[in-house]
């Protein structure tokens, strides 16, 4: 709206310009051919001024209000552009920030995670060593009744060697059958007196 009013002003002020120097032409060319026409000139300044004051008013009327109008809407738009830009400005800051803000929780939140699964990790670990050291020594328990069980038959073994020993090594010393059941009996039980350390030795 200033600039319009400058460039009016500044038309203005060049259509008066012009008018003089018109006049002044006029008044510069009867001197040079000896006549004094000053009604000329105050006449060719009337209908310049008279031109200048129509065009001005058609122009007022046609032209300024509408260039006026053209100017003021452009104005308008352009500080509409700069308030948009201002709250694009300030939503994609807000936007920023708030992305910002969930990164860190994001991080956060996979630091956590992280944290959980080592911790889960190292207990799954340690079941698994208690575990396998439960099911070592469930397996040395088994082996050790095992050989137990084993220790304890290759004894009764060697003690039915031993009687069926001891049965025939008296039967040659007396010389007589000590095969009879009272006799097996006997020895059994002379052998249980002794012990499994002294059968064994």
């Amino acid at each position: 709206m200033r600039s319009l009013s400058l460039l009016c002003k500044s038309t203005i002020l060049l259509a008066i310009n012009a008018a003089l120097a018109t006049a002044q032409e006029g008044a510069a060319a009867p001197k040079a051919s000896g006549g004094g026409l000053m009604s000329l000139q105050l006449n060719l300044m009337f209908w310049t001024l008279l031109i200048f004051v129509l065009l001005y008013f058609i122009l007022s009327r046609f032209a300024f209000g509408p260039i006026t109008a053209a100017v003021e809407a452009r104005e308008k738009a352009l500080e509409e552009a700069i308030e948009n830009a201002k709250r694009d400005r300030e939503a994609a800051a807000k936007l920023l920030r708030e992305h910002e803000t969930q990164m860190e929780g994001a991080r956060g939140e996979a630091q956590r995670m992280i944290a959980e699964g080592r911790a889960v990790a190292e207990k799954m670990r340690a079941d698994l060593l208690e575990q396998t050291r439960k099911e070592q020594q469930d397996m040395l328990e088994r082996a050790r009744l095992e050989l137990e069980s084993e220790k304890d038959k290759a004894i009764a073994q060697l003690r039915r060697e031993a009687v069926n020993l001891a049965i025939v090594g008296a039967s040659k010393v007396i010389e007589q059958n000590l095969e009879s059941q009272r006799n097996r009996q006997l020895v059994e039980s002379y052998l249980a007196s002794i012990g499994p350390l002294e059968v064994g030795r």
